[in-house]
């Protein structure tokens, strides 16, 4: 299809869908104010074009390129706010920060539509999609509250042992600096910045470079939800922004989700390496391991939701398919045949599985991956395979793929499907333990013998394996973390909550004069930490 013919004309664009650009967003938030930016600006473009004309326009806004003095007025915010822990926010009752956060996903909700349409034009993520990420996010938020409440009534309790009276509770870290994905800028950004929130930390909260505009509506409800100073958010490139908020050595954590090269060269711009703990959420080459009797239909449907879903860009796409030789030829066929059926499309399209790229260059980079693995002998098993209309690539599907290739090793983040034939059971196997990776991984097949013998091999590489179903995050009260470079820290919904705090107790030696403050304390409900009330 020729460009011109892809990209929609204004008027043909659901007047629903349409937002008011450009989207010059001039305003940011820092210590509790809505400031206006007078200074240098970043250009957003959306890997949507729009055809006027004889034109393609993409350019549909800007945000603020802050300077080395913002960024560090947003830090001392933060740390201001935190204050030793002796801020407003970190002594807050639960019950007072629970407010806020209910009074937040009131607000937000508010504006669902605008920044589920920034989503499409942003990032070029399809409008079910768009919908699916802000809905999980406000029931992320819900979610969190109600596991708050559940931590809260576990510890409510004083404990006696030898003579010792406790209560154990946790407690806020300080200040956290929050970097999330462009694949997944809403949710997975709030799976690191909610939990550090809630459980008493200041923030400063860096938009990924895609998906900044998205954010936008939300600043008066940061705004207007919380105390002063406790939300800071910031625009930039990293080297003017984040290099000096590290250097301070004023971050006490570290959530950040992305690479491992950008997630070392952070952590080595603190200067105190004890002071700082790292919420990490890296890279990811997970496999599929096909076995002989796998059911084909079933095991075709869930390795092309895996590797294909939002065009496979996701941390827990399926990477690599290990398929077995007995199946190879048909297995290769129908996936081969499916993919080719896929429809690429706009965002907003009824019937869409695949939309353009919003990666700068993308398509070419991917080229240039496929070309390496075809002058090392692997072959293009599907006729739309490597299509390239400006921001748009059709999925490449790989045959004969082997360790000679960049993409039997990297992580390709985008839609080309590596395919691997293996005789011997030993191969893919080898191939989990020498990754540098170890997130996940999938096993296809009905033996129960030989799926319990790669299960036990695979859960000391691997922190999942799914068995006949695609790699994936959720339900998000499950653990999600991963091994070597995948991960630091575990996020789930309870997890995350104690990532970000510390187990802190309060002890009396067991006295008659000690039993009488600790009793005076509870009944006078004089400390917000030392009580035995809990919330219902």
């Amino acid at each position: 299809m020729k460009t011109q013919d892809f990209f929609p004309k204004l008027s043909e664009i659901p007047e629903d869908i349409q937002v008011s650009f450009p989207l010059h967003q001039t305003k940011y938030l820092i210590n509790g104010q809505l400031h206006e930016w007078r200074g240098e600006v970043e250009n957003v473009y959306s890997s949507i074009y729009v055809n006027e004309g004889d034109s393609l326009i993409n350019n549909i806004g800007s945000y603020p390129l802050m300077d080395e003095k913002t960024a560090l007025y947003a830090l001392d915010s933060a740390v201001k706010a935190y204050n030793n822990g002796q801020g407003v926010w970190p002594k807050m009752t639960i019950e007072e920060r629970i407010e806020c956060f209910k009074h937040f996903v009131r607000l937000m909700k508010d504006q669902k539509k605008l920044v589920v349409n920034l989503l499409m034009w942003e990032i070029g993520k399809s409008l079910k999609d768009s919908e699916k990420e802000f809905d999980r996010t406000i029931d992320y938020i819900r979610d969190t509250i109600e596991a708050l409440k559940d931590l809260d009534r576990n510890s409510s309790r004083i404990t006696i042992k030898q003579n010792t009276i406790a209560q154990i509770k946790r407690a806020p870290l300080g200040t956290v600096l929050c970097m999330g994905p462009f694949n997944y800028p809403l949710n997975e950004t709030f799976t690191t910045l909610i939990p550090a929130l809630i459980m008493g930390n200041t923030i400063i909260f860096k938009p990924p470079k895609l998906g900044v505009l998205l954010h936008s509506p939300l600043l008066d409800a940061f705004k207007e939800a919380f105390p002063q100073g406790v939300v800071n958010i910031v625009y930039g490139e990293g080297q003017k922004v984040i290099a000096p908020i590290m250097s301070s050595g004023k971050i006490n954590v570290l959530a950040f989700i992305g690479s491992c090269k950008v997630a070392d060269i952070l952590k080595k711009q603190h200067p105190h390496p004890h002071l700082l703990k790292s919420v990490l959420g890296l890279e990811a080459k997970n496999p599929a391991i096909i076995l002989a009797d796998a059911d084909i239909e079933t095991t075709v449907k869930e390795c092309i939701t895996g590797s294909l879903s939002f065009n496979g860009q996701r941390c827990t796409a399926l990477k690599i398919l290990f398929v077995n030789e007995n199946i190879y030829d048909e297995f290769l066929q129908k996936f081969t045949t499916a993919v080719d059926n896929l429809t690429l499309a706009l965002p907003w399209s009824d019937q869409v599985d695949l939309t353009p790229l919003p990666e700068k260059n993308k398509p070419i980079w991917l080229s240039e991956l496929v070309k390496d693995a075809t002058d090392n002998g692997a072959i293009i098993s599907n006729k739309r395979g490597g299509m390239i209309n400006k921001s748009s690539f059709f999925p490449v599907v790989l045959e004969n793929v082997n360790s000679t290739m960049r993409i039997y090793h990297e992580e390709q983040f985008g839609p080309i499907v590596p395919i691997v034939k293996y005789r011997d059971i030993k191969e893919p196997l080898e191939y989990v333990i020498n990754s540098p990776f170890g997130q996940q991984a999938s096993i296809f097949g009905k033996d129960y013998n030989q799926i319990s013998e790669l299960t036990d091999t695979l859960v000391n590489q691997v922190c999942r394996v799914n068995i006949n179903s695609q790699c994936q995050r959720g339900p998000d009260i499950f653990p999600f973390t991963g091994r070597k470079d995948s991960a630091e820290g575990t996020l789930s919904i309870s997890d995350a909550l104690k990532v970000f705090s510390i187990r802190t107790m309060v002890a009396f030696k067991e006295t008659e004069d000690n039993k009488k403050i600790l009793k005076e304390i509870l009944n006078s409900k004089s400390s917000n930490f030392l009580k035995t009330d809990y919330i219902l």
